[in-house]
């Protein structure tokens, strides 16, 4: 299956320009009722804010925005767009503006809800969710960050080690990409170190920053 990418967690960021402070929140939701939801949980609890911007993106079904009152273009597509240029859905933003007396302009709000919503990414960190194959790799502690090295090179992930005389580790490796990593393994470590299948998961695994 192709990947996709999704919110690791919650994430939040907070941003003055002006005297405007802008508070950014992101969350990972599955469904356009969790997404409104969490929009209209976010306009109850900053009531008193000038604006409540969001955008939403859904896995196959729905992308919506809202200015809030600000400039048409100047505060929903510009976070919507923070999301489709990192590849991520299954995403909400909502960025709060109290406003501070100055006006920006629209290129100031432009790049003040751009940055509130990449920050409030950034924050929440993004994962990805592939169908992973789950390998065992034993290897001695002279060779662990070479081998953890070649399986992030190939878009794997730790998902775990075991210690004693020599390491064990738990990874996850696209499904593509096993075959690859075993040559590699084998090459890297002279035949010294092998991998064992072990499963397979469809998952969410946080990516490297």
């Amino acid at each position: 299956m192709e990947p996709y990418y999704i919110p690791t967690a919650a994430g939040e960021s907070a941003y003055t320009e002006k005297r405007s402070t802008f508070l950014g929140h992101v969350r990972p939701v599955e469904t356009e009722d969790e997404a409104r939801a969490f929009i209209a949980q976010m306009k109850k609890q900053y009531h008193d804010a000038r604006h409540n911007c969001w955008c939403y993106l859904i896995r196959g079904g729905a992308e919506r925005y809202s200015d809030d009152g600000e400039p048409q273009g100047s505060a929903g597509i510009p976070m919507l767009e923070v999301f489709r240029r990192a590849g991520v859905t299954n995403a909400v933003c909502v960025v709060t503006r109290y406003f501070g007396g100055v006006l920006l302009g629209t290129g100031g709000l432009l790049r003040a809800y751009t940055k509130s919503a990449k920050d409030a990414l950034s924050d929440a960190g993004i994962s990805a969710v592939r169908r992973w194959v789950c390998v065992d790799v034993q290897c001695s502690y002279a060779l662990l960050e070479r081998v953890k090295n070649a399986a992030a090179a190939l878009c794997g992930a730790v998902d775990g080690m075991d210690y004693g005389a020599d390491v064990t580790l738990h990874l996850l490796l696209p499904e593509e990409a096993a075959g690859t990593f075993e040559t590699q393994l084998r090459d890297l470590s002279s035949g010294a170190a092998a991998m064992a299948v072990t499963g397979e998961a469809l998952r969410d695994v946080p990516m490297e920053s």
